[in-house]
């Protein structure tokens, strides 16, 4: 599970940062990358990637305000005309479809793949054996989601030694006891694959946030995350601005991953009006308030680990 950041401007597209796009590539786990908001030239983004379009599955929109949205026409264009013919599944506010059929009417793009929309509310948008996607509207201008990505544990390493131990032999028979089944060998020796299995593999919880002022929801999404990715429009000084326009400071955006208990927190949607010397201090502000901040940057990716054996217990 990996994150690759595509914009993390604030509003317009600045020298350094594009406006708002996150990718969640979810390649070992399913085979597929998961798009969170498509401003502007995402697609330009993505060619400065190894991300393949046909590879994105689902696309969530935070919003609908321009700088998280007028990229996805285009890509859904661009995906069709790349060779994408597996189906795609837009997930976003009521008016998301409307926006889409109109941007595709009007200009005449035909789609090769389906194409599902879904207008979310609150509540688990998706739900498969693998991942749970729990979406909650924040404190923003127009209706604002974030969005609470959780991974399933996963079975327990198949414990290879001791099978051997009790003579079981390599094979196709490995596979059934890793999938937890019971099996009969040719002795007539029973083996359950469960007692062969480590203990569960925790998954992890990914969050990851629209436009919003401080509000309760966004600590209640963050909860215990492995990664928050938060907005930070603004500098710790600017919190009236902040709420004048419905976003957050470096400050507030370290205190929610705090008093969440998060692991790792991303500040983005950075305003252009801190140029590029004044980042290190924008995550110093953090910093002092939550220690594990880092500053995302257009095109940085990032590892979401695992939690430790010691974490685990």
């Amino acid at each position: 599970m990996d994150v690759q950041f595509l914009g993390t401007g604030a509003g317009v597209p600045a020298k350094f940062r594009n406006v708002s796009s996150v990718a969640l590539k979810l390649l070992e786990e399913r085979g597929a990358i998961w798009l969170f908001d498509c401003g502007e030239a995402t697609q330009h983004q993505i060619l400065h990637t190894n991300i393949r379009p046909r590879r994105i599955e689902k696309i969530f929109i935070s919003h609908l305000h321009g700088d998280h949205i007028f990229g996805l026409p285009g890509f859904l264009g661009s995906r069709s005309f790349q060779g994408g013919e597996s189906p795609l599944t837009v997930y976003g506010p009521e008016g998301i479809k409307a926006f889409i059929e109109v941007s595709l009417s009007v200009s005449k793009t035909h789609l090769r793949y389906p194409l599902h929309v879904v207008e979310i509310g609150e509540g688990i948008i998706f739900s498969d054996d693998q991942f749970t996607v729990e979406a909650r509207k924040l404190d923003h201008g127009i209706q604002s989601f974030g969005f609470r990505i959780t991974e399933k544990d996963a079975p327990g390493v198949l414990q290879v030694e001791r099978l051997k131990e009790a003579g079981v032999a390599p094979g196709p028979i490995y596979k059934r006891l890793k999938a937890g089944e019971t099996v009969t060998l040719e002795d007539g020796k029973v083996i359950n694959g469960t007692d062969f299995l480590g203990p569960p593999v925790p998954g992890r919880t990914v969050t990851i946030l629209g436009d919003t002022r401080v509000c309760p929801n966004s600590r209640a999404l963050a909860e215990s995350a492995d990664l928050l990715i938060h907005e930070a429009t603004f500098n710790r000084d600017q919190e009236q601005m902040a709420r004048d326009y419905f976003h957050s400071t470096t400050a507030q955006a370290a205190a929610t991953a705090r008093d969440a208990g998060a692991r790792a927190l991303f500040l983005t949607h950075i305003s252009s009006r801190y140029a590029k010397e004044a980042w290190p201090e924008l995550v110093q502000e953090a910093k002092a308030i939550f220690p594990e901040t880092m500053m995302a940057h257009d095109l940085l990716e990032f590892t979401v680990p695992r939690k430790s054996m010691e974490e685990q217990s």
